[in-house]
């Protein structure tokens, strides 16, 4: 595989004769440059009129290599013949270099140019690309090429260091202006040369001016260095002014805001950017993305480039694109791919468009337990979650899944937004954001199985399409069922990013290595021992400026908005057709965790499992929205193989039939001659759900179920959740029918049952293979965790019990 290697543009504030003055004492040969070992010249050759200066070298490098290595290659030295062609009269160097040993099996080339700054003709550029194709070298070709880019690396970072080295002994020798190159000027006859100085005289104000104009407007010829719109905002500032060594002194605050300019656009303007070459300044990568190693910084402009020409007018921010290179290591094919995955998914569902539209429901304003609090040490933006007083449960059923998931969405960008501005406010690089996870109150009602389901949806979708914006994650008063927790989503985690996380039990993280090693003492939230109030009742409205004081104006600029949430309350979930009708393009919800259901008078609703392998185990979950409804689970004796299709009614007689329940749609699979006991099995008592109670039960067939005392809180619905271990194959039945107390035998029924108010239920299931059951599945799906979210207060059974 052909390696390949490209620099940002690095600029010396130094005019170009001078540093030409500075790169010729490299040679013969150079102390800081170990490796080599030496050059000689091959051929030179001048144009007649000096401008064009030509010089070819060979040059000795040490072999760095394993003794093995070595004895195999049998040279001490490796030979590179590099061809440097200085024009004066267009201010260039070019460098072409090539590997002159082994050329049969490595081929190396080098292309380097020197030119003069597009924008202040006082300033030198500087950019170089290599490749390296190893063909064969004794089956030694991996370590040969780590060998090579490594040195190579080596030696690229040394470059500008060895120009300043040179730059700064030219001024110890008092050299600190070179004359640029002038056209010789033929031989003239006497009367020539008085035409000639009359004219000089006469322009000499023209020339003056035309050369100012050159020094502050940028070039237009064809040889134009265009530097991309990130580079270009930097480097055009105006307040500019360079001492005796050519620094730059600019305004911090300037240089800052083109940072941020640069960095808040999402996509760049092609038009502004060499399509051919995408071309980066090496001091705004430094100012605005952080320090990279020059192989970094190589993959980053190649990145640049592909997206640009696959975009073909939009490309991703600079920082976007370093975050899926560090996902993957800067490996450029992996982050290529996964880049383009993400491009993919935000153009098919629209991202952008949403999120510029998204308003936080008012079900998140006031029971999403989390908001924006100050920041880290390191000035970067913090999240506190508090995860343990999150009422999982309560929130998808109000808002859905793909309600939580756009409000993450919306908490990333948010992120990646205070970041920016991060970087602006404090003049330094800021990529990524801290999160503080607080689980104080987390119990069993955490780990119930639809939650658990859309988290780990969301964590996925998160990890493919925002990576690396978080620095560190930091977990606090994590309690003993955590562990459980953490066994599950971890795996769905990024590697790089599971390093990121920090955990801390009890109260340790006040000790020393806890937060006030990761968050200034005055941004420390109080329900944490810290100073920093937290406003927890902000949804109230604000407060009446008349009301404000001295104090409560500083105690409203230290706090933020992170509420305690609670319970959300059933009045507020979605009915069973809107959490259907909510399902949008995302690709987390091409199924709903639920279904809904609305009975009549006599209908039933059915749901036909053929279970192929005993030990296998039901698990069900579902909320009376309205009216009482009675649950069954049953086994037939014969398996039911197939079902015919249900027909809807038509006709008066039809429809007569529906709200009667004697229709296809609402009809029982259990046929009218069977008997319970004969032909089917009632493997559950049926139960009776009522307003105002919750039931949990799980057991084998032919076992009594264990009932939950009524819940005073929840008088709107009721929530069911069990499990069946089954202990036989063939067909299982779960059956919901719509409960009266009294039986109605007038011939009336038929209107009473039209105008009588319907039954609604909203409902998930899932089946269990026994393997799964046995190796600890049922932990998360089975009895322990499917105990009613409204049943369980404080639960703190620990690991080895629940894994029983």
């Amino acid at each position: 595989m052909v390696q390949s290697y490209q620099s940002p543009v690095r600029v010396y504030k130094y005019p170009f004769e001078l540093v030409m003055e500075a790169y010729v004492r490299r040679f013969p040969k150079c102390d800081m440059i170990p490796i080599m070992a030496g050059t000689d010249v091959l051929k030179e050759t001048t144009s007649k009129d000096g401008a064009v200066n030509q010089i070819s070298r060979r040059c000795r490098l040490h072999v760095e290599a394993p003794y093995l290595l070595k004895k195999i290659m049998g040279v001490e030295f490796i030979h590179f013949i590099q061809t440097n062609t200085l024009d004066r009269r267009n201010r260039t160097l070019k460098i072409d270099a090539y590997n002159e040993s082994f050329s049969s099996r490595v081929v190396i080339k080098e292309h380097c140019t020197y030119s003069v700054h597009p924008e202040n003709s006082e300033w030198t550029c500087f950019e170089q690309t290599a490749s390296l194709d190893i063909k064969s070298f004794f089956g030694f070709e991996s370590t040969v090429e780590k060998i090579a880019m490594k040195q190579y690396s080596q030696n690229i970072s040394k470059g500008k260091e060895i120009i300043e080295h040179f730059i700064t002994e030219l001024k110890k020798e008092g050299v600190t202006h070179i004359p640029r190159w002038v056209e010789p000027q033929p031989e003239q006859t006497e009367d020539e040369e008085n035409s000639k100085v009359e004219s000089e005289v006469e322009s000499s104000s023209e020339e003056t001016e035309k050369r100012d104009r050159t020094s502050s407007t940028p070039s237009t010829g064809s040889r134009e260095l265009q530097l991309g719109a990130s580079a270009t905002n930097i480097l055009s500032m105006d307040a500019v002014t360079l001492n005796d060594g050519g620094d730059m002194l600019a305004n911090n605050n300037e240089y800052n805001k083109r940072c941020h300019d640069s960095l808040v656009a999402e996509e760049v303007d092609n038009g502004r950017i060499d399509r051919e070459n995408n071309k980066l300044d090496a001091d705004y990568i430094k100012r605005c993305l952080g320090d990279l190693t020059p192989l970094q910084e190589s993959r980053l402009i190649q990145l640049k480039k592909w997206v640009a020409e696959l975009q073909k007018g939009k490309v991703p921010s600079d920082t976007c694109l370093l975050r899926f290179l560090r996902a993957r290591d800067f490996n450029i094919e992996k982050a290529r791919e996964m880049l383009s995955h993400s491009l993919i998914w935000r153009k098919k569902n629209q991202v952008d468009k949403m999120m510029n539209e998204y308003q936080v429901p008012s079900v998140i304003q006031e029971y999403f337990p989390g908001g924006w609090h100050h920041h880290d040490k390191e000035c970067r933006p913090l999240y506190l979650l508090r995860l343990g007083q999150m009422d999982v449960k309560g929130l998808v059923k109000s808002v859905g899944e793909e309600g939580l998931l756009k409000h993450t969405l919306h908490i990333c960008e948010e992120g990646l937004r205070l970041t920016e501005e991060a970087t602006l406010t404090y003049g330094r690089p800021i990529t990524t954001w801290t999160l503080l996870v607080d689980l104080e109150g987390l119990n069993m009602r955490h780990l119930w199985r639809p939650g658990i389901r859309t988290l780990l949806k969301i964590i996925e979708i998160v990890e493919a399409n925002y990576p690396e914006t978080m620095s560190c994650v930091l977990i606090i008063r994590a309690p003993r069922v955590f562990p459980i927790l953490w066994t599950l989503v971890s795996t769905f985690i990024d590697e790089t990013t599971r390093s990121k996380f920090l955990f801390y039990g009890g109260n340790d993280y006040q000790g020393p290595g806890g937060l006030i090693d990761y968050m200034p003492k005055e941004n420390i939230p109080h329900i944490l021992g810290g100073e920093c109030k937290l406003d927890t009742q902000s949804v109230l409205g604000p407060v009446p400026e008349a009301l404000y004081t001295v104090t409560l104006l500083h105690e409203l600029e230290c706090s933020t908005v992170v509420h305690e949430a609670g319970l959300v309350p059933k009045s507020m979930y979605l009915p069973g057709e809107e959490m259907d009708a909510a399902r949008q393009h995302l690709p987390m919800s091409d199924q709903s965790i639920y279904r809904s259901v609305s009975l009549g008078r006599g209908q039933v609703h059915e749901m036909v499992l053929l279970i192929e392998e005993a030990g296998s185990v039901i698990c069900w979950d579902f909320d009376v929205m309205k009216n009482d409804v009675s649950f069954s689970v049953l086994r037939t004796k014969v398996p039911i193989t197939h079902r015919p299709e249900p027909q809807s009614p038509t006709g008066a007689m039809g429809m007569i039939d529906a709200v009667m329940g004697s229709d296809d749609l609402h009809r029982s699979v259990i046929e009218k001659g069977w008997r319970e006991g004969h032909e089917y099995f009632r493997v559950e008592p049926q139960l009776i759900c009522h307003d105002g109670e919750s039931i949990q039960y799980h057991e084998r067939d032919g076992h009594e179920p264990s009932r939950v005392d009524p819940h005073p809180v929840y008088r709107e619905g009721e929530s069911i959740q069990g499990s069946h271990v089954t202990s036989h194959m063939g067909t299982y039945i779960l059956q919901w029918r719509y409960y009266e107390s009294t039986q109605h035998t007038s011939p009336l029924d038929i209107i009473d049952s039209i105008t009588a108010p319907k039954a609604k239920i909203m409902y998930y299931y899932e089946t269990l293979k026994s393997a799964d059951y046995r190796e600890g599945d049922v932990e998360f799906g089975g009895p322990a965790s499917l105990l009613p979210a409204t049943d369980i207060e404080d639960t703190t059974a620990d690991t080895k019990q629940l894994s029983r």
